[in-house]
């Protein structure tokens, strides 16, 4: 991949890389940044999964991503549109985990209001650290129960829907500050409209989808409006932009 801002221009290395896309230092509070990728005219999805979109750049940032992170957080309509299994020691690199003090395989966090993801789904019967479900008071007692019966580390954060302050607070009390959102566009709204974005890697695919696909965030009126600053963009050869913003607070 080439990186095209800031200048100068260079081809980055997987050294390079993870200089660009790792955390900052010093954290005492969650860092939240999302990821997703998104056709020229907007298309989260092609035939309602986001592998057609992607890229071997795309790839990389988001197997990245996954390097860097304490924990990977997703929405209950992701994981089960996308079939989530735990993370494979295979899928992240241990001597990168290892080398900046990480834990060797980052446990997976679901937002679901209602316990959607249940002791049977792959992500709870094919992984090596146990999930973390983070739901509310008003989720069936029975479900809830099922999970951690499953050995699910299960969080209740806020009372009728799920309160993503309490959430990462719950998070960051385990001890797991970088934040690694993957989806979808509804948590992603959520936190938007919360104003817990610390970052955005959005990917844009040189295509043009058209049909009923939704926006990479989705969200109840009215319009919230957030500042983010570009920090860098990368390109490779089949012409997807790897596009990095960040939030200044």
């Amino acid at each position: 991949m080439r990186r095209l801002f800031p200048e100068p221009a260079v081809d980055l290395d997987d050294a390079g890389l993870e200089r660009l896309y790792d955390y900052p230092e010093g954290l005492d509070a969650p860092f939240v940044q999302v990821n997703f990728v998104a056709s020229a005219d907007g298309a989260v999805t092609v035939d309602g999964r986001s592998a057609g979109l992607g890229s071997d750049g795309d790839r990389a940032i988001f197997a990245l991503g996954r390097d860097l992170a304490d924990v990977i957080l997703a929405g209950a309509g992701t994981v089960l549109a996308e079939k989530y299994r735990g993370v494979k020691r295979t899928e992240v690199r241990a001597e990168r985990r290892a080398r900046l003090g990480r834990s060797e395989i980052p446990p997976i966090a679901v937002v679901t209001r209602r316990c959607s993801v249940g002791p049977d789904s792959p992500l709870v019967t094919d992984t090596l650290v146990a999930p973390i479900v983070l739901t509310c008071a008003a989720a069936p007692d029975q479900r809830r129960a099922a999970l951690a019966a499953a050995g699910v580390d299960v969080v209740v954060a806020g009372d009728h829907t799920v309160d993503l302050g309490k959430a990462l607070a719950a998070l960051a009390d385990r001890g797991l500050l970088r934040v690694n959102c993957e989806g979808g566009p509804h948590l992603f709204g959520e936190l938007i409209a919360e104003d817990l974005v610390d970052q955005l890697h959005l990917t844009v695919a040189p295509l043009l989808v058209s049909g009923d696909a939704g926006r990479i965030a989705a969200g109840l009126p009215p319009a919230v409006r957030v500042s983010m600053e570009l920090a860098s963009v990368l390109t490779e050869a089949s012409g997807h932009l790897m596009l990095r913003y960040q939030r200044h607070r």
